[in-house]
């Protein structure tokens, strides 16, 4: 009887599937720019907190919704805090005018070309005794520690890792970080660990490595100055005095277990890398 009520419904409808796309959309953005980064392990903590927030209501436990509700209303000003990195890198994406443009997803897993370049590498440096160290950034991000050394996002090749490392050149005191087969940077510094157990003739390039792989899932190559000897930790774990097939054998087994399917992947308007 009156059409114009019904064109002012489907605009309704209209209005609302648009509104529930960019809210989706939007949201998936903001999981592409936190995605590999250490913020992470703190969502899944957020949402950990907001479910038992939830049960609590649910089941009628007073004392603990209480808890978690207080937990809730000053955890805004927390997570603001604490994702202080994050936030400023979407704003900067945002000023940038690169917030919705397209990412392409990272290297589904590290070639073997690229294994054999770090491999080649640790052998030259410790048959002269140059000391090195090459974390592998892998799900948890290090963007943290990239940003303390020098920005290089070169082709990750034997020769420059070589060259890097070279005493007395400007880069060859701190780590150089790798990601999806590129240098991201050199010089950086990393935590050093402070477990009281290290053996005390181990240096600071193992501590410092041993420390970056208890605060991430990085691996983490080191080439000894005094020695000569090839080692790598992950997970808190020091592999020390391994030849080159042992190393051959960790990075491909570690690398293999941490690349991601690609039927993983939302593929957005993203290229696929091959």
């Amino acid at each position: 009887m009156f059409p114009f009520l019904e064109d002012i419904v489907i605009f309704e409808y209209l209005g609302q599937i648009v509104d529930i796309l960019l809210v989706t959309f939007v949201i998936y953005k903001l999981i592409m720019i936190i995605r590999g980064t250490r913020a992470v392990q703190l969502v899944k903590g957020i949402t950990v907190v907001l479910a038992v927030w939830f049960i609590s209501r649910l089941f009628g436990l007073r004392t603990l919704e209480f808890i978690m509700t207080q937990t809730v209303t000053y955890g805004v000003l927390a997570v603001i805090i604490i994702f202080q990195p994050e936030l400023r890198r979407a704003l900067e994406q945002l000023g940038r005018g690169r917030f919705f443009s397209g990412r392409s997803a990272p290297q589904e897993e590290v070639n073997q070309r690229s294994v054999e370049a770090i491999i080649k590498a640790s052998t030259y440096m410790g048959k002269r005794r140059i000391g090195a160290l090459m974390s592998i950034e892998r799900e948890t991000g290090m963007t943290d520690y990239v940003e303390t050394g020098i920005q290089m996002n070169a082709n990750l090749t034997s020769e420059l890792l070589i060259n890097t490392f070279i005493p007395n050149t400007p880069l060859h005191d701190g780590a150089v970080i790798i990601k999806d087969n590129r240098i991201l940077a050199a010089g950086c510094y990393l935590p050093l660990s402070e477990n009281p157990f290290i053996s005390k003739e181990l240096g600071t390039r193992h501590r410092a490595a041993l420390g970056v792989s208890e605060v991430t899932d990085c691996l983490t190559v080191i080439v000894s100055e005094e020695t000569g000897s090839i080692s790598l930790t992950k997970n808190g774990e020091l592999h020390r005095d391994i030849d080159e097939e042992k190393l051959r054998d960790l990075l491909n087994d570690e690398l293999e277990k941490s690349a991601p399917t690609q039927s993983s992947r939302w593929q957005w308007g993203g290229k696929k890398n091959g």
